[in-house]
C-alpha cells in the first residue's frame, strides 16, 4: 500500500507522456530538426515546474515521505557535463526515448523498447564502473 503513493503518480504521468506524444518517435524527430515547437514547450514547462519545485522546497524545508530532510547542493560545472549531454542527445535522437518516455514505450505494449532499456542499464553501470577512471 506504501508502494501506492509512487505507482499512482507514475502511472499518470505515463499517461501524460503517451497522450501529449513526448514518446513519439516523430516527434522527437521534428524537435532535432526544428521543424516543430511542440517538444521544446513541453520541455520548457517541465523545466518551469523543476524550478518552482526546487524553490518550494528549499523556501519551505520540505521533508521526503520518509522524514529525511531534502537537500539540494548546487550543481559544479565539468567537461563531463557537455560530453554526457552529447552522448545522451544521440541516444535520444537514435532511439527515441529518453529514460522516462522508454518505461512508458513499455507500458504502451512497444516491445522492442526493451532494446532500449537494457542498452540504458548497461550503459549506466559502464559509467559507475569507469568512473574512477574519469576526470570529473
Amino acid at each position: 500500500m506504501k508502494q501506492a503513493v509512487y505507482v499512482v503518480p507514475g502511472l499518470l504521468f505515463g499517461v501524460f507522456l503517451y497522450k501529449s506524444e513526448v514518446i513519439s518517435w516523430y516527434r522527437i524527430q521534428e524537435m532535432f530538426r526544428f521543424e516543430s515547437i511542440h517538444m521544446y514547450g513541453i520541455i520548457g514547462l517541465a523545466v518551469l515546474v523543476g524550478v518552482i519545485s526546487v524553490y518550494l522546497i528549499k523556501r519551505f524545508q520540505v521533508s521526503a515521505a520518509n522524514g529525511e530532510d531534502v537537500d539540494v547542493p548546487d550543481k559544479v560545472f565539468h567537461h563531463g557535463n557537455w560530453i554526457g549531454g552529447i552522448i545522451f542527445g544521440m541516444g535520444w535522437a537514435l532511439t527515441g526515448a529518453c529514460p522516462g518516455p522508454m518505461f512508458t514505450h513499455l507500458g504502451a505494449g512497444t516491445s522492442i523498447i526493451v532494446v532500449v532499456i537494457l542498452s540504458a542499464l548497461a550503459g549506466t553501470w559502464t559509467y559507475s564502473y569507469l568512473r574512477p577512471k574519469l576526470p570529473h
